[in-house]
């Protein structure tokens, strides 16, 4: 589904359009995950996961969308399916397991997909894709990051969920980790901007989570961000997580897998004075209280009458 706003605030009561749905589709079935809208050399995509068995709730694996007609994006007609994602040739480990969350972004010409996919446990992956049909993969994957800190590891090993954002020429990937209760929590990966990004030893991992429950007071849960920019140009963090309290039908008491219950939030995203992207800054830390009061003394001149002599002029 779709909703369309010219402001953040509105996307809450926009009317929501089903653009899509597996229903006579061949090869895909119920089972649609984590929807993500790129603009991809000039074109929108939709990314997503689906079912490829019907009879798997875990066989799923990323699929791709097309816009057809960018001026009518909210008319499922404009949309046509581009099938799976393709490893490139030679590959034999992308896509070969459960693999979802695919994201996409691009730096110095090169264009790239990150997805999480099980590999012992739910691990990120990386590799190059062809612009122009960016649901093929123009390079073999690499392992980008593994479940290896304890709080990674809460419950479930997990590595998922990936969203870039830049800043002064280093690429940060924000990613969630392990189980979707209280404890799912986003962690950050960091590379220089001109180093090989499809050399793991290019990338590092932050050894502490940079945004937990412990954050969003009433919130639990907080994961699978993605960014985007206010209507000031300045970057925004979406995400989701729980609401502390809030009893929802259907809930499944599973450790939250199937609980119904996470809401889409935005928050800011400040950057320290390393560069280091800011998920989690207070009020208070934002604006200290003594200069949240501010003064302005204006002085209003009296406006001056305009001249009244001629001119000299030259003879």
């Amino acid at each position: 589904v779709l909703r369309r706003s010219k402001t953040i605030e509105g996307l809450k009561d926009a009317e929501e359009v089903t653009i899509w749905d597996c229903d006579g589709t061949t090869g895909m079935y119920r089972y649609i995950w984590a929807p993500e809208i790129r603009l991809i050399a000039g074109d929108y995509y939709i990314y997503y996961t689906a079912s490829v068995e019907s009879w798997n709730v875990w066989g799923i694996r990323p699929h791709v969308l097309k816009c057809t007609d960018p001026e009518n994006i909210m008319n499922p007609a404009s949309w046509e399916e581009e099938g799976r994602f393709q490893a490139a040739a030679g590959d034999t480990k992308a896509f070969t397991n459960f693999s979802l969350d695919m994201t996409y972004f691009e730096n110095n010409g090169h264009h790239y997909a990150i997805w999480a996919q099980t590999d012992e446990c739910s691990s990120l992956f990386m590799a190059e894709i062809d612009p122009e049909e960016p649901w093929k993969c123009t390079s073999k994957s690499i392992r980008l990051s593994y479940p290896d800190y304890s709080w990674e590891r809460v419950n479930e090993n997990v590595n998922e969920g990936a969203s870039v954002i830049k800043r002064d020429g280093k690429i940060y990937i924000a990613f969630s980790a392990s189980g979707t209760g209280p404890e799912y929590t986003i962690g950050l990966l960091s590379a220089d901007a001109d180093a090989d990004l499809m050399d793991v030893n290019s990338w590092t991992k932050q050894g502490y989570p940079v945004l937990t429950s412990a954050d969003v007071p009433g919130e639990y849960g907080p994961g699978h961000n993605s960014f985007s920019i206010d209507a000031n140009g300045n970057p925004i963090i979406v995400y989701h997580a729980r609401t502390w309290g809030e009893i929802i039908e259907g809930a499944q008491n599973d450790g939250g897998l199937n609980d119904p219950g996470r809401h889409a939030r935005v928050n800011s995203v400040h950057f320290a004075a390393d560069g280091i992207p800011v998920f989690n800054m207070t009020d208070e830390e934002l604006l200290a209280k003594e200069f949240r009061t501010v003064t302005v003394k204006v002085t209003v001149k009296a406006k001056e009458e305009p001249s009244t002599e001629t001119p000299p002029t030259e003879t």
